[in-house]
């Protein structure tokens, strides 16, 4: 209320300044945004060419460089555009809702940038026709089995993140506390300790799910990984919660449980196209894995439905016919019809909920202000009176009256 009030009463140059303002904010934030995707793209370019050498190191330096690249971006850009939301002048649900958008975008687009620089590296930039791309149709010179580079930097990705969490909790959070806690300074008192952001910690989770998605056609080991990670990262923010402080700024959690859902369901999509172009445009290595023997690893899909028993052909052939799929369709449309029924119906009993609250609370206010009134009109009746009906308050005792 306070700031609608403040915006209706902003002048039309206050107003422009405002906008202004965010316009160049917006303009930096694509900047930072841009710069992450570009140095995500030269790591990977660099790193896959790189002519290792006797350092080891080194060669291991820049064997992990995208991932390292990946994993500073998406933690040090959402810093960034956390700070920079808070300067636009927006209202705290709004800072946290471009917060959240910008981080979502991030980590979806560095994900969908370091495959395309892959694809581009093993599909030799799209020229099949060029001398190491001729042979196999993919660059096999360079990647004598492209699968495994793809399943190699979905694990580098999925452990650095977690060396993150933990270098945090350890290097940052814990010190933190340390400082904040034991330090009778001044500056540890306006430091404080280290806010704990629950919705940037969902959205790291979905960001693991989505690394998980996207690799594990490729490295069949990484869910099991993953699921060991989540474990570890479960204690971890259990120590994180004792060592930090509650967000200032809350997420409704109605809102933030749709929010990471749709994002949820956006990085499953994400995840499927790589994997689409893989099974269907590009051809498997020649060199190695159950699909070299194939044209295109799509190829497996009918052979292995071809060798089936006939009567399990014939109830998988019967699930695409439109004697099954009518059906299936009439009883989801009835399904989805009842369910959304049943929400409208819980939407309106909440409404009608609420309005009942808010009657109640005018009835708690105009009783309780009958109560004073009631009770102040009987303080002044039973005051005590003078001789003539005239009460003690109004007696003069210098005299008596006239």
């Amino acid at each position: 209320e306070t700031r609608r009030r403040v915006n209706a009463s902003r002048s039309a140059l206050g107003t422009a300044a405002l906008y202004s303002v965010r316009l160049l904010l917006n303009i930096l934030v694509l900047g930072l945004i841009g710069g992450a995707f570009y140095c995500i793209h030269r790591s990977t370019v660099f790193s896959q060419s790189f002519q290792y050498q006797d350092n080891f190191f080194l060669n291991l330096l820049v064997e992990y460089l995208p991932s390292i690249v990946i994993t500073a971006a998406n933690f040090v850009v959402p810093t960034l555009c956390d700070i920079i939301a808070r300067l636009e002048g927006h209202g705290p649900t709004t800072q946290i809702i471009l917060s959240l958008l910008r981080s979502v975008f991030l980590r979806l687009a560095s994900l969908g940038v370091l495959l395309a620089s892959l694809w581009s590296q093993i599909t030799c930039k799209g020229g099949t026709d060029t001398s190491n791309c001729r042979a196999c149709g993919y660059n096999y010179k360079q990647y004598p089995c492209w699968e495994t580079t793809v399943g190699q930097e979905m694990y580098k990705l999925v452990i650095f993140d977690f060396l993150i969490v933990v270098a945090v909790l350890l290097l940052v959070e814990f010190p933190r506390w340390m400082v904040v806690d034991y330090c009778p300074c001044s500056l540890a008192r306006w430091l404080g300790r280290q806010e704990f952001s629950v919705p940037q910690c969902v959205l790291g989770l979905v960001y693991g799910q989505m690394v998980v998605w996207t690799g594990a056609f490729y490295c069949p080991l990484l869910p099991l990984i993953n699921t060991v990670k989540f474990i570890i990262f479960f204690y971890c923010r259990r120590v994180s919660l004792s060592l930090c402080r509650p967000a200032q700024r809350t997420f409704r959690s109605t809102s933030s449980s749709f929010f990471f859902l749709l994002v949820l369901l956006l990085g499953l999509c994400v995840s499927c196209v790589p994997l689409g172009c893989s099974l269907g445009l590009l051809q498997p290595s020649q060199s190695c894995g159950p699909f070299r023997s194939l044209r295109r690893i799509w190829d497996a899909l009918p052979d292995s439905f071809s060798s089936l028993h006939p009567t399990l052909r014939s109830f998988l052939l019967f699930l695409g016919t439109q004697a099954f799929a009518v059906p299936l369709f009439l009883l989801s449309s009835v399904a989805l019809c009842s369910t959304v029924a049943v929400a409208l119906a819980y939407s309106r009993s909440v409404s009608l909920l609420r309005t009942q609250l808010k009657l109640e609370g005018r009835d708690k206010l105009f009783l309780v202000k009958q109560i004073a009134e009631l009770s102040s009109a009987n303080q002044k009746s039973a005051a005590p009176r003078g001789p003539s009906g005239i009460a003690l308050d109004n007696w003069d005792s210098s005299g008596p009256l006239e």
